[in-house]
């Protein structure tokens, strides 16, 4: 195991964050202190990290990452020597309506980290991208480390501009780092405006099921654990200012991920398919929507030996348990307070 020290996780009670928290603490055992830093915006939620909250290498400590006395502070507290920077605004129609959020948070929040790191020194930053920032593809190809930056939303451009202040910070001061671009990631504890939670609790309450456009926009898709996992792979190499594609190989139309969703929902309802399938109604197209998103995995997979272990399928039958076994609580919680 690479010597990584105290490690830093940014908005790590976020969907991805968390989980990578609990992959540490719970799975690897990492023998080093693991400092949570986010600021409990809407799509936070400590209670995914009630399973360490006790660990006693875990702490929680809570924050904006536009505060610059309050970063620098942290990581001279606790001696920081790695920062896994997770903290975003990451969800595509709300850049649309609200961009400025999204420079500030995603642009200036990586500047105040990596000025802060800067100034202390002998700190490892990985910083965590996004496929959005390549742009869209037609039906064939992937994207590698060297595709071009194409950025299409707010959001993506967002990223892509926190993507070469990080790049540049290692250029003209000599930081240590790395950049990983995954593709769409789900499981448990997503925020439900997201299409795989969003369809669950729509099934689950009986509601309908938005869809963008036809449904044939295609994402691939990567479970949030074997992400984690894939970032593990990359500390542990910690290469000098390298870039990795974090991809789950598994590529679906939004229709396909629904009509999934659909069939391990028939275990938990007494609707057939065709009357689950008739929830479905398919809404304006959003502006900008990418048509199509696809990883080339080669560099990881040979230089690393880093491979996905969950199928979509297995993936989406355990965030299917998990989100109904959330509402069952709800619903049991109206009649008997919890």
């Amino acid at each position: 195991m690479e010597n990584l020290g105290n490690i830093l996780v940014t908005g790590g009670a976020g969907f991805m964050g968390s989980d990578f928290i609990r992959l540490l603490l719970e799975e690897i055992d990492y023998p080093g202190l693991v400092v949570n830093y986010d600021l409990l915006t809407y799509a936070a939620n400590l209670d995914a990290l009630k399973s360490v909250e006790n660990h006693p290498r875990y702490l929680f400590e809570r924050g904006d990452i536009l505060d610059r006395e309050s970063v620098l502070r942290l990581l001279q507290k606790y001696h920081i020597k790695t920062i896994v920077h997770f903290a975003a605004e990451s969800h595509v129609d709300r850049s649309i309506n609200e961009p400025g959020v999204f420079v500030g948070t995603n642009v200036l929040g990586t500047e105040v980290l990596l000025e802060a790191a800067l100034s202390i020194g002998n700190i490892y930053i990985h910083h965590i991208s996004t496929d959005e920032v390549y742009g869209q593809l037609r039906k064939k190809g992937a994207f590698t480390e060297s595709s071009p930056y194409r950025p299409r939303s707010p959001y993506s451009a967002s990223k892509a501009a926190s993507d070469h202040l990080v790049a540049a910070a290692g250029i003209t001061y000599g930081l240590e780092y790395s950049i990983s671009h995954s593709s769409n990631n789900f499981g448990p504890w997503q925020n439900p405006e997201k299409l795989i939670p969003k369809t669950i609790y729509a099934l689950l309450h009986e509601e309908p099921v938005p869809l963008y456009g036809t449904g044939q926009n295609i994402r691939e898709w990567l479970f949030v654990r074997d992400h984690s996992r894939g970032i593990w792979s990359i500390l542990n190499a910690k290469r000098k200012n390298t870039v990795w594609n974090l991809g789950g190989g598994i590529e679906m139309t939004n229709l396909q991920v629904v009509e999934t969703i659909i069939r391990v929902a028939l275990k938990y309802t007494d609707h057939s398919y065709e009357e689950l399938k008739k929830r479905v109604i398919f809404v304006p197209d959003r502006p900008g929507h990418d048509f199509r998103y696809a990883i080339n995995m080669t560099k990881i997979r040979k230089e690393l030996g880093f491979m996905p272990r969950i199928s979509f399928e297995e993936g989406i039958e355990q965030t299917f348990t998990w989100y109904h076994n959330v509402v069952s609580k709800e619903k049991n919680c109206l009649h008997h307070p919890c």
